[in-house]
């Protein structure tokens, strides 16, 4: 991992959002995970969401605090779109190297569910290679700063290869993924050794390193708790960033998918924008 860059902050402002197309056969039921976090609400300065053609719209909270909206797709055509500006300190991902890992008698009830294993993260099928790999290092920052640059470094990064199926057993022995898998094998090293790990997506812009070349778009990282909150490591970047912008949270992908349809469709356009402006 590189060294944290110096961090002078500057306040600024990031506007984000999405475009995304559906074409349905048939009126199809969804459920979208596309809004800021509540967490976020307070430096929030516009936000602004359209679906065309109109159709009814309902918000609701789901298990996890996530905003979700719901609204039946009509045959045809659907182009749900969303634009926002969020005030940001300009601060990188704090480093917080002194926070312990906490025993397990001594965590929060609401942490021990991110302990177990779930769809994408079979902790049954990768303890042993976790505590053989991590179990000798000292508990706490260090050791998941060490999971998270093994697994930055273990997988190779290719859009080409993204599989919707891929869980973080399969992406420890494939050694290739996305975002996504490189989140869910990290989270899933911790919760081997029993430290709370969730699975966070959101926005991330190219705010104070070099522009991707790829396609902007959604990006996931995880929170490990350590020393009584929550911590930001995302596997993927492995550097500290500025500018994360929270959607949702979960166990794993699975609890916090952008789209979620009741019925087939199909994908038309998708866009993505997160830039400081």
């Amino acid at each position: 991992m590189l060294p944290a860059p110096a961090n002078d902050p500057a306040p600024l402002l990031i506007r984000c959002g999405y475009e995304i197309a559906l074409r349905c056969e048939r009126p199809t039921p969804l459920v979208c995970r596309l809004s800021i976090h509540d967490d976020r609400r307070d430096d929030m300065r516009m936000e602004a969401f359209s679906v065309s053609p109109p159709v009814p719209v309902s918000y609701f909270r789901d298990l996890y605090g996530n905003r979700c909206l719901r609204l039946t797709a009509p045959a045809g055509e659907l182009t749900l779109r969303g634009d926002a500006t969020v005030a940001d300190d300009g601060r990188f991902d704090p480093d917080c190297r002194d926070a312990r890992e906490l025993p397990v008698a001594e965590l929060p009830d609401d942490c021990l569910e991110y302990l177990s294993g779930s769809r994408y993260c079979e902790t049954d099928r990768l303890s042993q290679v976790a505590w053989d790999m991590f179990g000798g290092l000292a508990p706490g920052w260090g050791r998941v700063r060490a999971i998270c640059d093994f697994v930055h470094h273990h997988l190779r990064f290719d859009y080409t290869q993204a599989r919707a199926t891929r869980t973080a057993y399969e992406a420890f022995h494939e050694r290739v993924g996305v975002c996504r898998d490189y989140a869910h094998l990290a989270l899933t090293l911790c919760r081997c050794l029993n430290i709370p790990a969730r699975y966070v997506n959101g926005h991330l812009g190219d705010i104070g390193v070099p522009p991707a070349p790829e396609p902007m778009d959604f990006c996931a990282w995880i929170e490990v708790f350590l020393d009584g909150r929550w911590h930001t490591f995302d596997p993927r970047n492995n550097v500290p960033r500025i500018g994360r912008v929270v959607i949702a949270r979960g166990r794993d992908a699975v609890d916090v998918p952008m789209v979620h349809s009741f019925g087939p469709h199909t994908l038309t356009a998708f866009r993505v924008w997160t830039e400081e402006t």
